[in-house]
């Protein structure tokens, strides 16, 4: 069971030491950029890197006067490295060169952590699904009963959501992988557009195509709007499992360890409490997307109106879709399925979720379907209503032989290993 305060690993991406230790790099990767094009000697890189380092304490006080985070870092490593390589430190950059270039490099360290968190979801999912390939249970429409389905073709439409969701996460990583050291206003006015090619190659990262002092905003709005739909995914089956956890249905419940009390006043309680806690944080990051589609529209090449917004919406969303993905990967992993209430419900009121067979076979004793429609629907909703049967009801029309052959599983499901096939 996941520790309810154990802490996401994503969130040390995004701790202040971190974000400084991101800034060095991109720093660092500038200086041996340059050293490699034949701008700098090599002994500039070799002794920038041997000194170069920072304090967050520091860098603290002297953002305390300069009021500006960057410059505040630069002080302190230069304060470091000395008078005699500092000069060779941040030449012809701008802050946001720095900011959206190491910004890019924790969005990727973070997205490793949610590609191992998806793939092992994936895998449970798809396991626990061939596991009850042919576990007969109810399918549901407006949430009323409808025909007869398994369990496992339930959670393969779980898995399709999950694989899209990933494809969809990665597409728009992809595209976020970008960095950028062009200077002020992005038009290389006092640095080589070569060193940008460089610095993003030691990186790891593609130069932007173009950039404006930043990184134009869609693609981080595309990039939140991707984890997003991760949670709307999670939130699907979520609420599926709280419908079937309800008292009247319990065909699933998560799982209930030793010790745990459901309610303070009621003993006999047990809740969809990790299912209900991904269905509220699912909320929160649609809330997160749609901030992060504000961030688009900015003042003319730049402004920094965005920048206070990612500060909060990045690291809430990654450690968010990270604890979600782990929380609900749990929840996979104890599910308890009731197979027995599965085939209860589905047999309620005599099969009435047979009753489409019985209108196509009744059409077959030469009454039209409007005909067959009506003498179906009298005996469902007879059998709805006085807690009767349906199947016992249909015997007035139809013959032994012919009740068999419509109320029988197999007919419904005879497709199932097909479908399954294509998930193999």
């Amino acid at each position: 069971m996941i520790e309810r305060y154990s802490r996401p690993k994503a969130s040390k991406i995004w701790d202040l030491e971190q974000k400084f230790s991101y800034y060095l790099d991109v720093e660092l990767a500038v200086v041996k950029a340059r050293v490699e094009l034949g701008e700098f000697s090599a002994d500039v890189y070799e002794n920038i890197k041997k000194t170069a380092k920072f304090d967050l304490k520091r860098i603290d006080e002297i953002e305390k006067i300069t009021r500006h985070d960057v410059i505040a870092f630069l002080e302190n490593v230069n304060e470091n490295v000395g008078s005699i390589y500092s000069p060779y430190i941040h030449r012809g950059l701008t802050s946001s060169d720095v900011i959206d270039t190491a910004f890019a490099l924790q969005i990727k360290d973070v997205s490793k952590i949610i590609n191992e968190d998806l793939d092992k979801l994936i895998d449970e999912v798809k396991k626990l699904a061939f596991k009850h390939k042919n576990t007969v249970c109810l399918g549901r429409s407006h949430g009323i009963g409808a025909e007869v389905i398994t369990f496992g073709f339930k959670l393969l439409n779980l898995l399709d959501m999950l694989e899209r969701a990933k494809r969809r996460f990665n597409y728009a990583l992809e595209d976020i992988l970008v960095g950028q050291i062009s200077g002020p206003c992005g038009t290389y006015s006092n640095i080589d557009p070569k060193v940008e090619i460089k610095t993003c190659e030691i990186l790891g990262l593609k130069p932007a195509k173009i950039s404006t002092q930043i990184i134009a905003r869609d693609r981080h709005a595309a990039f939140i709007s991707a984890i997003s739909l991760i949670g709307c995914v999670i939130e699907n089956f979520s609420v599926e499992i709280r419908h079937l956890q309800r008292f009247e249905v319990a065909e699933v419940e998560e799982g209930f360890s030793n010790g745990q009390k459901g309610s303070s006043a009621m003993p006999h309680k047990k809740n969809p409490i990790a299912s209900e806690n991904l269905s509220g944080l699912a909320r929160v990051l649609r809330g997160n997307a749609v901030a992060a589609m504000e961030d688009v529209a900015l003042w003319h090449e730049r402004d920094i109106s965005h920048s206070s917004v990612e500060r909060v919406i990045f690291p809430d969303s990654t450690i968010l879709i990270d604890y979600m993905l782990a929380r609900f990967l749990n929840v996979i992993e104890n599910l308890v399925v009731k197979k027995e209430n599965m085939v209860k419900n589905a047999d309620k009121y005599g099969g009435i979720i047979y009753s489409q067979s019985c209108l196509l076979k009744l059409t077959e004793h030469n009454l039209t379907r409007e005909e067959a429609y009506k003498i179906v629907q009298k005996e469902a909703l007879d059998a709805f209503n006085n807690h009767g049967n349906f199947k016992e009801n249909m015997k007035k029309h139809l013959s032994q032989a012919e009740l068999d052959e419509c109320f029988n599983q197999e007919k419904y499901l005879r497709n199932i290993e097909e479908i399954f096939k294509r998930f193999e």
